[in-house]
């Protein structure tokens, strides 16, 4: 069996589709994944697979939240290790040790697919202040200078300019993750 990570976007956000977490993770087990960790409200599931199709193992989980909770809430799956990969290659990792930036201020938005090439071209040419990206096939790396709550850099911005489905975490949640998929 395989190891896997799956995010959720968009629920238990503003009181808008609310899922228990121990509800979310009785779900999971129903659909046959194994040794299910669910952390924080947000909607980030570790879990094993015999599958080895993350995006059929997403289109299953997305189907089962529908199905389950009548909700449609995009699903996106990773295998450990594609997040040990997309946080070892964080750009901005040697600026975090130092103390430059602030671990509190580093998002990773995980994309669903290669964004736009001529958008990526665009966003990187463009100047955003104090605020800085670096935009991969995988994951836009973000440092929000004055925080995740006040920039306007946000998950849909992203998804629009870049045209693909995306979700964020801030770094605690990602070594959390990495955490917890190494236990299960």
């Amino acid at each position: 069996m395989k190891t896997y990570i799956a995010l959720l976007r968009g629920i238990n956000v503003s009181g808008q589709k609310k899922i228990k977490m121990v509800d979310l993770k009785v779900m999971f087990e129903s659909l046959g994944f194994k040794s299910v960790i669910t952390y924080i409200q947000s909607g980030n599931v570790v879990f094993k697979s015999g599958k080895y199709d993350p995006i059929l193992i997403g289109d299953t989980i997305k189907q089962g939240i529908l199905k389950t909770f009548g909700y449609e809430v995009p699903v996106l799956v990773l295998t450990r290790e594609t997040l040990v990969s997309i946080d070892e290659e964080n750009p901005f990792l040697k600026r975090i040790a130092n103390g430059e930036i602030e671990e509190k201020k580093m998002y990773f938005t995980l994309l669903s697919d290669p964004p736009d090439a001529a958008a990526v071209r665009e966003l990187t040419a463009a100047f955003f202040g104090e605020e800085e990206f670096v935009i991969t096939n995988k994951v836009v790396y973000f440092f929000a200078a004055h925080g995740y709550g006040r920039t306007k850099l946000h998950n849909n911005f992203f998804e629009k300019k870049l045209k693909c489905s995306a979700t964020t975490r801030n770094l605690k949640t990602v070594i959390k993750l990495l955490e917890l998929s190494n236990l299960s």
